[in-house]
C-alpha cells in the first residue's frame, strides 16, 4: 500500500481511509515554509512580552496566572504530563494511527506555531509505525481530546510506552530503536499537540468507514433473505421511489433490484403468487436503508470537513502575528456525525435482525421451521436468531445520542463539552454487534434458498453463497454453531461479501 502524501486542508475521506487501512502518511513538502513561518510567528510574539493564553499564561481557569520566560519548556512539559491521565484499554491501533495523520495535517497548516522538528517528529512517527499506546476513556470533547491526545505527545518527549508492531515498549526505547530522538517542547507546543478533535475525529472516522462496509452488506443479506422468503421485487421498482425524491432511498432500490436481477427463484413466483404484499423488513428495505445512506452520507460530509479543520487554541496568524483564542477545539459537530452513525448502525442491525425472525417463522417465510430440515429433532436458527435479538437490544442502549449530554469541567471554565469522544468510540463496538447480525443474516437466507433448489437465484446472489458455502456447508442436523457464525461474519467485516458481487454495483457512503 503506498503512501498518503498529504495536502493539508485537502485530504479526502478515501486518503483517511487508506491510512486507517494500513497505508503510511506524509505531508507533502510544500508545507514546510508554512510550518516554519507559523513558529517564527510565536516567536515574534513572545518578544512583545504581553499574556497570551498557553503561550506565557496558565491554562483553563489557571489562564490569568503569568508564566515567566525561563518556565516557558516547563510549562508545555508540564501540561502534557498532567494531562496524560486517561484510563481504560488501549486505543486500537488503526484508530490512533489515524488520529496521529488527523493532528500532523491539522499542525501543517500554520495555525499552531509548531518548530518544523517537532512536526518532523510526529510525520517520523507515522512512517515508522511508532503508535502512542492511547487509552481510550477521558475525553470529554472540549478542550479538545486532552487526555488522549497528551498521551500522544507524551510519547515524543519519552514518557508512556508505544506500540511497535506487536511489541508494546517504552517510548524513550522506540524512538531511540527507530533513530528518533525526544523532543523538548517549545513554547505553545504543548498546548498545540493536546488540543484539538483529532481523538474523536479520528474514532468516528472508523465508526463511519466500518459502517460503510456493513451498510453494504447488508444490502446484499437483504436482498438474499428477500429471495429466500420468495419474497416480490416489485417494492423495488424506480417509479415507486422517483416519486418520493430521495437520492439514498432511489439508489438503495437500484441496488436491491440489481442483485436480483436474473434470478430463477423470483421468476418461479411472478404469478399466482397468493401473498399481496411483504412483511415490511422486506418490503421496506429501500426506506429505511436509503435513509441511513442519507444519514451516513451527511455525517461524511461533516467528518470531512473537521478532518481538514484546525481545531487548535489559541490559532496563531503569521501575517499579523496574533494569536485569537477561540473554541475551535470544540467537537460538537463530531458528536453531531458520531450520533448519527450510531442511529444507522443500529437500525441496519435493527431491520436485519427482523428479517433473521421471519425466516425462521414458517408462517411468515412458508420455509421449515427455523430453517431445519428435522425441526424436533434439530433447532436449527432458533438460538442464532436470539443472539441476534440480544445484539440488537444492545445496540439500541448504545444508540442514546451523547451529544445531549454535557458536565461542566476545569472549575466551571470550560462549562458546556460535546462528549464527543465516547459518542464517536462506541461506534466500532456498535459495527461489530451489526456485523454478527448480519453474519447470522447471511447464513439464515442462504439456508433459505437451499430449500428452493434446484431454483437458484441471481448470479451475483449466488456467487455470494458459493463463497459462504466454501466455509460453512449448509445445516443438515444441528452442530456446534459457534464456528459457522465467526466465519460469516467474517465474510461480513473483511468485505468479501460486497467483493463477491462481481458486476452488481452497490451504493458507497464517502
Amino acid at each position: 500500500m503506498n503512501d498518503v502524501v498529504m495536502r493539508p486542508g485537502e485530504v479526502s475521506l478515501a486518503e483517511w481511509r487508506a491510512i486507517y487501512r494500513g497505508a503510511g502518511a506524509k505531508l507533502e513538502p510544500a508545507s514546510a515554509p508554512v510550518i516554519a513561518a507559523s513558529a517564527a510567528a510565536v516567536e515574534r510574539i513572545l518578544a512583545r512580552g504581553e499574556p497570551v493564553y498557553g503561550i506565557n499564561t496558565g491554562f483553563g481557569k489557571l489562564a490569568s496566572v503569568r508564566i515567566e520566560a525561563g518556565d516557558l519548556e516547563t510549562l508545555q512539559r508540564n501540561i502534557v504530563l498532567s494531562h496524560a491521565a486517561g484510563v481504560g484499554e488501549p486505543s486500537p491501533v488503526p484508530v490512533i494511527r489515524l488520529m496521529l495523520a488527523l493532528k500532523l495535517a491539522s499542525l501543517a497548516q500554520g495555525a499552531s506555531g509548531l518548530r518544523p522538528t517537532t512536526v518532523a517528529l510526529l510525520e517520523a512517527m507515522l512512517l515508522k509505525g511508532l503508535t502512542p499506546v492511547v487509552p481510550a476513556q477521558g475525553s470529554v470533547g472540549a478542550s479538545g481530546d486532552l487526555a488522549p491526545l497528551a498521551h500522544m505527545a507524551a510519547t515524543m518527549i519519552g514518557v508512556g510506552e508505544i506500540f511497535v508492531g506487536e511489541a508494546r515498549l517504552p517510548a524513550a526505547q522506540a524512538l531511540a530503536e527507530a533513530g528518533l530522538s525526544v523532543v523538548t517542547l517549545g513554547p505553545k507546543e504543548g498546548l498545540a499537540l493536546l488540543n484539538g478533535t483529532q481523538f474523536s475525529t479520528a474514532n468516528a472516522l472508523a465508526g463511519l468507514f466500518e459502517a460503510e462496509v456493513l451498510f453494504r452488506t447488508a444490502l446484499v443479506t437483504g436482498a438474499l433473505s428477500t429471495e429466500a422468503a420468495k419474497g416480490s421485487d416489485t417494492p423495488f421498482d424506480p417509479r415507486i421511489h422517483a416519486l418520493r425524491r430521495h437520492a439514498g432511498q432511489i439508489e438503495t432500490a437500484d441496488a436491491l433490484r440489481g442483485l436480483m436481477a436474473g434470478s430463477a427463484i423470483r421468476a418461479s413466483h411472478l404469478k399466482d403468487d397468493e401473498r399481496v404484499q411483504d412483511p415490511y423488513c422486506l418490503r421496506c428495505q429501500p426506506q429505511v436503508m436509503g435513509a441511513a445512506l442519507d444519514v451516513l452520507r451527511q455525517a461524511a460530509t461533516t467528518l470531512g470537513t473537521e478532518a481538514n479543520g484546525v481545531t487548535d487554541n489559541p490559532l496563531i496568524f503569521p501575517e499579523t502575528d496574533e494569536a485569537l483564542s477561540g473554541g475551535n477545539f470544540h467537537a460538537e459537530p463530531v458528536a453531531f456525525a458520531a450520533d448519527m452513525i450510531a442511529l444507522t448502525v443500529c437500525e441496519i442491525g435493527s431491520l436485519a435482525e427482523r428479517r433473521i425472525a421471519m425466516l425462521v417463522d414458517p408462517a411468515l417465510s412458508g420455509l421449515p421451521a427455523f430453517l431445519t430440515p428435522k425441526p424436533g429433532l434439530n433447532s436449527g436458527f432458533m438460538i442464532p436468531q436470539v443472539t441476534a435479538a440480544a445484539l440488537v437490544s444492545e445496540n439500541k442502549q448504545r444508540a442514546y445520542p451523547a451529544s445531549v449530554d454535557s458536565i461542566p469541567t476545569s472549575a466551571n471554565q470550560e462549562d458546556h463539552v460535546s462528549m464527543a469522544a465516547h459518542g464517536a468510540r462506541r461506534l466500532l463496538a456498535m459495527v461489530e454487534n451489526a456485523t454478527a447480525v448480519i453474519g447470522i443474516e447471511l447464513l439464515a437466507a442462504a439456508q433459505g434458498c437451499d430449500f428452493h433448489a434446484p431454483l437458484t437465484s441471481s448470479p451475483a446472489l449466488e456467487s455470494v453463497r458459493a463463497l459462504l458455502r466454501a466455509k460453512v456447508p449448509h445445516l443438515t442436523d444441528d452442530r456446534h454453531f459457534h464456528p459457522d457464525i465467526e466465519a460469516a461474519n467474517l465474510l461480513v467485516r473483511s468485505g468479501a461479501v460486497c467483493d463477491a458481487l462481481g458486476a452488481a454495483t452497490l451504493p458507497g457512503v464517502a
